[in-house]
């Protein structure tokens, strides 16, 4: 059998490497920082996850935090342009085209 995904909005952040701050605020503090480094501890419902500079930070729909490499995350989401009040909310891509 075949399944398609629901189109969702998440909420995201790409982390710099310079806005660790508003990382810990958006994550509700399951993210640290690394010292010496550009990487970070992500705390997910299935264990610790590094994440890169560059990476961005997603809220799934369960509220757990979880890395998404850019060039996956822009070949899956694009900017929710329907006045979400956060500002960072993505739209899902689906097979046949964006979705709100």
């Amino acid at each position: 059998m075949k399944y398609r995904r629901k189109p969702v909005v998440i909420e995201a952040i790409q982390y710099t490497g310079n806005n660790m701050l508003d990382l810990i605020s958006f994550t509700e503090r399951k993210a640290s920082f690394i010292n010496e480094s550009d990487r970070l501890i992500i705390y997910t419902l299935e264990g610790s996850i590094i994440a890169d500079s560059g990476d961005y930070i997603v809220k799934s729909i369960n509220g757990g935090f979880y890395p998404c490499k850019p060039d996956i995350f822009e070949a899956s989401y694009r900017e929710d342009m329907t006045g979400s009040e956060s500002g960072i909310s993505m739209a899902k891509a689906s097979e046949n085209g964006w979705e709100n």
